[in-house]
């Protein structure tokens, strides 16, 4: 990998906020890869470091973060640090500046799961600059942040209000230690060379098709690939929807690994939420794709983003990682189970709201063709061997549904409550779609 070279933090608002350290590197992958037929402007990773808050004493010396201040523009964050094996025990809250109106907006709570990672014993988890990361949050264009990460067990003793003006993080996700806690060690510490990623999603402007479909011989697609005229084959494969491929959504393919990751076949669809939040609009939907795709590549130091595909609100699937959308593509989405599976995000927070009835009509059509493909019932079960994360032992045999939650495979809340239980109502969608 090769650094990615970001500018510096721009001039300090009016209101006498902090002085900006000055940004440091976020790294990359270093070659082109072929695909991609439109024209993505810069956009890029400025990062910032966390450090310890002498404004925040009250609520315990571990407390990092960065101070308000002004930054170059961006509309996505998370927060990263060295070991991508290791946990982040706390709360992380965040506030932005809007871009066009100066606003600052209440905190909100980042999510500070890393089981959207690739195998433990993968050549991808085990390469250079691979970072663990809480998941990213959307926040529109904005040029201004304050951060604060909060261990645990100092949540616990001063209370969430206490540290952060807002007791409802801790009730929602009711993971602080007693100060009694013989974890209390652990948990006061957070992990060593914590930054905080700041993802500008750039502009794009759309190319001409590249093609006419999937070709074997080349992973490339249309810009955006068409429903299918005939309604279904006779081997149960569903009618392939519509698909907003990378060159679509403006992928910038410099910035990943070249080449291309396959298993064997997919035997099982896993849907997540992406937690980045909900405020977003559908026109937004690409950049919000565009910026996760940076984060994980550039923030993370995976080889491409960790998905297969994405859904948005309005039911709108993309292209997710590369490699050909009819292929049996390995993601990074499940810790243990990314052999043979492929990784559905629907774009946004699915714990208390939620998911419109298109996003889930689009989950079912995706995941009705793309399994049919492959022979699979979507209203069916099939197994699936661990590579080891935790829930599973490696090696153990998991029976799991053909179309399963992201919770299924790991000890984690994703999808969300509110999306987890609807994934009954698209097996049947899917199900009835490949006429089973």
């Amino acid at each position: 990998m090769r650094p990615f070279i970001a500018s510096a933090i721009g001039a300090l608002c009016a209101v006498g906020l902090a002085v900006t350290p000055a940004l440091s590197a976020a790294r990359g992958p270093s070659t082109a890869a072929p695909g991609g037929e439109g024209v993505p402007s810069a956009g890029g990773v400025h990062t910032l470091p966390l450090r310890p808050l002498a404004t925040a004493r009250a609520a315990g010396p571990a407390v990092r973060g960065v101070p308000a201040q002004s930054v170059e523009p961006f509309s996505l964050l998370g927060v990263t640090w060295d070991d991508a094996g290791e946990d982040l025990h706390g709360a992380v809250r965040v506030r932005t500046r809007d871009a066009g109106t100066g606003t600052w907006s209440e905190w909100q709570e980042v999510q500070t799961h890393r089981d959207d990672a690739p195998d433990p014993v993968s050549a991808e988890r085990a390469a250079d600059g691979v970072r663990g990361g809480t998941a990213p949050l959307w926040v529109g264009p904005s040029d201004g942040v304050q951060v604060r990460v909060v261990p645990a067990a100092a949540r616990h003793a001063h209370g969430d209000a206490h540290a952060h003006g807002d007791a409802r993080a801790e009730s929602r996700r009711g993971r602080g230690a007693r100060s009694d806690d013989p974890l209390g060690d652990v948990l006061d510490a957070l992990p060593e060379g914590m930054r905080l990623d700041l993802i500008d999603p750039g502009g794009y402007e759309p190319g001409p098709p590249s093609g006419s479909g999937d070709r074997d011989d080349d992973p490339r697609e249309d810009e955006w690939s068409h429903e299918d005229d005939d309604p279904r084959d006779d081997d149960g494969t569903a009618p392939r929807p519509g698909i907003v491929t990378r060159s679509g959504w403006g992928a910038d393919e410099s910035i990943r690994e070249s080449g291309y990751a396959y298993t064997d076949t997919v035997r099982a669809a896993f849907v997540h939420h992406s937690g980045t939040g909900n405020d977003y609009s559908c026109d937004e939907a690409p950049s919000v794709v565009r910026s996760i795709y940076r984060y994980h590549v550039q923030s993370n130091g995976w080889r491409d983003v960790g998905y297969n595909f994405f859904v948005d609100k309005c039911g709108t699937i993309y292209e997710g990682r590369a490699g050909g959308v009819t292929r049996a593509v390995q993601g990074a989405h499940v810790l243990g189970f990314n052999t043979d599976t492929m990784g559905v995000a629907v774009l946004g927070t699915y714990s208390s709201a939620r998911p419109t009835a298109d996003a889930l009509d689009g989950v079912a059509k995706l995941t009705a063709w793309k399994l049919g493909l492959y022979g699979r019932d979507a209203g069916g079960r099939t197994t699936l061997v661990s590579g080891g994360n935790g829930k599973y032992p490696k090696g153990e045999r998991v029976s799991v549904r053909v179309i399963s939650g992201h919770r299924d495979g790991f000890s984690t809340d994703c999808p969300g409550a509110e999306l987890y239980n609807r994934l009954d109502r698209v097996r049947d969608l899917a199900a009835d779609l490949q006429g089973r």
